[in-house]
């Protein structure tokens, strides 16, 4: 077999071509790819396997031909700044930045090179990226859209309790468009005439005093809004609105499984798995700026009916043909 030469013209067109990529594109032969990862949370979570066997589905090993450098901010954002700029130092090729908004724009402020991609609600309203189908920079991600679902969640709960005339709701004023979705659900609870109590708790330590004070209203149920703080302190929170004897409406399953009373949420584990297809593209040589930002395509209603018998609540029978989860 004749092996012909490469004519000179098209060898040196794609040495140019090479040459005026943009860093992430840049092929790197015999290196195994090294990823960030930048949590907001303060330890590792199931979600962190959920992206791993993303990877794995994609044809990635860690350990074998891709490294992955976790760190976890601790619900700090000083933290995440200086733990963003470790992973710049380290060089990786790609930041994913999960749990919220703070990671990504932790990541932003170290980096306009490196590609970062992030899981995050609301990433126009918090300025992470200007447009969702092409969001430019070095950004993109997944939109986890559970802000924009707490008036849906509202909607659940005056279902789940036909009585629900004052509502309890936490918040931490901290969190990234937080005063956005309490103004949306203020317009949401009039409608539906029902009167909202919040209070605030921006620190662990603060969340059993905002719920006392909550329980003080004489509410009928309770909303907690998204936050990742609630989050990693669910079942302290779950723990509180039981013993108020409070149904209540939360952000992820993992609430209703630890005792609440329902939950909607996109499937985060689904969000999770395809954080990596994003990894797989950018590694591959594609532009996060040309790569658009997705919105979940699962979502999931839990009810817990231990929790519903505590209450004396009879769920009605709609409600539970549309649940996806049933815990017995």
């Amino acid at each position: 077999m004749t092996v012909r030469p490469r004519p000179i013209g098209v060898t040196l067109a794609l040495a140019f071509l090479l040459a005026a990529l943009p860093a992430w594109a840049q092929p790197s032969p015999g290196k195994t790819p090294r990823i960030g990862y930048l949590s907001f949370r303060s330890d590792p979570s199931p979600l962190d396997e959920a992206f791993r066997q993303g990877l794995r589905e994609l044809g990635y090993v860690e350990g074998q031909n891709i490294t992955i450098e976790y760190r976890y901010a601790g619900f700090s954002p000083d933290r995440a700044e200086a733990l963003a700029a470790e992973l710049v130092r380290l060089d990786v090729d790609v930041i994913v930045c999960t749990r919220g908004s703070v990671p990504a724009q932790a990541a932003r402020k170290a980096t306009t090179t490196i590609p970062i991609v992030f899981e995050s609600g609301g990433p126009m309203s918090s300025g992470l990226v200007k447009r969702l189908d092409r969001p430019g920079e070095n950004l993109t991600g997944i939109d986890n859209f559970t802000g924009e679902l707490n008036v849906k969640r509202l909607d659940l709960l005056k279902e789940a309790v036909p009585r629900l005339a004052r509502l309890a709701v936490l918040v931490n004023p901290s969190t990234p468009g937080a005063g956005a979705r309490l103004r949306d659900l203020e317009e949401a609870s009039r409608a539906l005439r029902v009167r909202l109590h919040a209070r605030e708790a921006r620190q662990p330590q603060q969340i059993d005093q905002a719920l006392a004070g909550l329980a003080r209203e004489r509410p009928d149920a309770l909303l907690v809004l998204n936050d990742p703080m609630f989050f990693t302190h669910r079942e302290r929170i779950v723990q509180l609105a039981l013993q108020h004897r409070l149904p209540g409406a939360f952000q992820s399953r993992e609430f209703a499984e630890a005792g609440g009373l329902l939950s909607y949420a996109p499937s985060f584990a689904d969000i999770f798995r395809r954080l990596a297809t994003y990894v797989d593209r950018i590694l591959r040589g594609a532009k996060p700026a040309d790569l658009p930002v997705e919105q979940p395509t699962r979502f999931e209603l839990v009810i817990n009916l231990r929790t519903a018998r505590i209450l004396g609540l009879t769920i009605p029978p709609a409600l539970l043909l549309r649940a996806d989860h049933l815990i017995e």
